[in-house]
């Protein structure tokens, strides 16, 4: 590594800087706000809070299906990656897999459960198409499938990246060595990613219980700790001594769960030597695996049918003559065009900004010897832990009556905060990847170290960069949790529009409104990729 220069910390200390003002202090005034009273300070919102037994049974009902729902998403997790990975079906249909699984990413969460609704409920698409009703859809029903669908791309994406380090040679010889197939499986698939599974687990049962937008949606009088935060800090009288205990009680689990998480990577293992092995063809396994992959995936997606077809129609479901009424009113909207353009404008300041802040503190972490350059560690796991309403909570606390409320500014910084995490470590994993003396040859050659960075270190990882700029793009698109306690009327975005188009049951605009983010976020992720492909043909 370069030896410590002026430019390192003259970029070091603007950033730390900036996650103290923007995450340790508003966190640090939450807390102090929780045991703030009339009083003084002491534990008497804590004690009011927890002898409340709405709340109480908020807890325990986020809990209780989350875990559900944990659970469900990891077994069908596991079982797309694995027909991904471990079998050769037609290489078209995994194409689809790993594309149809990560579409739901590219849309709000509140969304998916007036799509739900449309699909399920009495009236719904799928109800019509079966004959029946399911099953009641509003509460515990329409939360878990909201959840599953949700968390499934994520765990995903997680357990598909670790069966890239499996050696599928092992398999191979497993079965010439006579093993059954379950001790086969579990000895050659399920140990290696033990620690992956528990990973996903956990990942969902987080994303879960801290989800606003799916229980705002389709909860009804299934309560959950989400909810409950909102009712209280945006009800007719709010409390922000008992929301700030609520949101510090919501970081409990997201704390235990990273710590868990921590635990569970010593349980992975890597092999030494991977061989480009192919699997044996076994018809029974591909044809299964298949159908089964189609059926979780087209299952999931035509979820969403409904939303692409009601906005098309005169009244869904009473009057199905096509019509384009429905657009054209939502185009003349100065007021739904607007919150569009908003979200846009703070997507893309925070995609460029926050980029530029993730790449800084992987390059100051991976590529300089900074005696403070682990606290950038420190910081993504701080914003890992941190939930989204918990974090702009923080902010509405801490900058309540000052010159940032009310501002597309505290939004983009929200955002660039609570995605902080996946952008730093994906250009971390990627630097360090990179040749590590660089730096100390431009050195040689008499660049300074910004110009190393600029001519050699940043070309080299321009596709991590792209797939950091699109990630918090479209996160910042569809995101609802970090951002309900900022937006005002003036700063309103697609998301929490969706929110208030809600109370009155203007459905058409909600699913026109989230078509319009879905396109545009699947062209950014497509523009990214094709970039990236590119890239990698030029290696």
């Amino acid at each position: 590594m370069p030896n410590v220069k002026p430019a390192m910390r003259a970029i070091y200390i603007p950033i730390l800087l900036f996650f103290v003002a923007f995450l340790v202090v508003p966190l640090g005034v939450l807390f102090v706000r929780s045991f703030e009273t009339g009083e003084g300070f002491n534990l008497s919102n804590y004690a009011e809070v927890l002898s409340n037994g709405e709340l109480m049974t908020s807890i325990c009902n986020s809990i209780k299906i989350s875990g559900i729902a944990a659970v469900i998403t990891t077994v069908l997790a596991f079982t797309l990656a694995y027909a991904v990975n471990c079998t050769r079906i037609y290489r078209p249909l995994k194409a689809a897999i790993k594309i149809g699984i990560l579409l739901p990413m590219l849309l709000p969460t509140i969304t998916y459960g007036f799509a739900i609704i449309y699909s399920f409920g009495n009236q719904g698409l799928l109800t019509k198409i079966i004959g029946h009703n399911l099953f009641e859809i509003y509460g515990f029903n329409g939360l878990l499938i909201g959840y599953v669908i949700y968390t499934l791309p994520a765990a995903f994406l997680l357990i598909h990246n670790s069966f890239k380090y499996i050696d599928k040679k092992f398999i191979v010889v497993s079965k010439l060595m006579g093993d059954g197939i379950f001790r086969s499986f579990r000895n050659t698939i399920i140990r290696p990613l033990v620690g992956t599974l528990g990973g996903a687990f956990v990942l969902s049962f987080i994303l879960s219980f801290t989800d606003f937008g799916i229980p705002a949606s389709i909860g009804g009088t299934y309560t959950v700790v989400a909810t409950q935060l909102y009712q209280v800090m945006l009800g007719s009288i709010p409390n922000f001594n008992h929301g700030a205990v609520i949101a510090i009680l919501m970081l409990l689990p997201a704390v235990f769960g990273v710590l868990l998480l921590n635990y569970l990577e010593k349980l992975n293992f890597h092999y030494d030597k991977f061989t480009d092995t192919e699997l044996m063809q076994h018809k029974g396994r591909d044809i299964s695996f298949g159908m089964i992959s189609t059926v979780i995936v087209t299952g999931m997606l035509s979820v969403f049918a409904v939303m692409f077809i009601a906005p098309f129609l005169n009244s869904f479901p009473y009057d199905l003559s096509f019509t384009l009424q429905h657009f054209k009113d939502t185009f003349q909207s100065s007021d739904l065009t607007t919150v569009y353009k908003n979200s846009l404008f703070v997507a893309l300041l925070t995609a460029v900004f926050g980029t530029c802040i993730a790449f800084c503190s992987a390059v100051l972490n991976v590529r300089t010897s900074l005696s403070g350059r682990s606290s950038m560690d420190i910081t993504s796991m701080m914003t890992n832990t941190v939930p989204g309403m918990v974090l702009g909570l923080s902010y509405l606390l801490l900058f309540n009556g000052s010159s940032l409320k009310g501002t597309f500014l505290i939004l983009v910084l929200c955002n660039i905060v609570h995605y902080f995490t996946t952008p730093y470590l994906m250009a971390k994993n990627a630097l360090a990847k990179m040749n590590p003396s660089w730096e100390t040859t431009g050195e040689l050659l008499g660049d300074s170290w910004i110009k190393t960075v600029y001519r050699v270190i940043l070309p080299n990882a321009a596709a991590t960069v792209v797939e950091m700029f699109s990630y918090y793009f479209i996160n910042a698109m569809v995101t609802i949790s970090g951002i309900i306690f900022l937006v005002t009327a003036q700063t309103s975005l697609v998301a929490s529009k969706i929110k208030e188009l809600q109370h009155f049951a203007k459905f058409n605009e909600i699913f026109i409104l989230s078509i319009l983010i879905f396109i545009t976020n699947l062209a950014v992720k497509l523009l990214a990729d094709y970039y990236q492909k590119r890239k990698l043909k030029h290696l």
